[in-house]
């Protein structure tokens, strides 16, 4: 399996820029090995739904998308376990 390439959505990107730096920092080195193994031990699809992955990294969640065609993982939300799923 080749890398594939991981993009945010635009609101993930703000998201991810109103976390504190100590959860920063393992929240993307977590969304780097994505890159290599898109279905890592842990994951979970989202009840209720068909193509969003759930990833957690502490008390926040990573809820991406993965297309196996053009293999590429899309970012959907980055959040604390709390309002995530809101």
């Amino acid at each position: 399996m080749g890398s594939y390439n991981v993009l945010f959505k635009r609101s993930a990107e703000k998201e991810l820029r109103g976390i504190s730096k100590p959860h920063l920092a393992k929240i993307v080195e977590k969304i780097k090995t994505l890159s290599q193994n898109p279905r890592p031990q842990g994951i979970q699809l989202l009840k209720g739904e068909d193509r969003y992955f759930r990833l957690r990294q502490g008390d926040y969640r990573i809820i991406y998308e993965i297309d196996d065609t053009n293999q590429i993982i899309l970012i959907i939300k980055i959040g604390h376990r709390r309002e995530v799923y809101d």
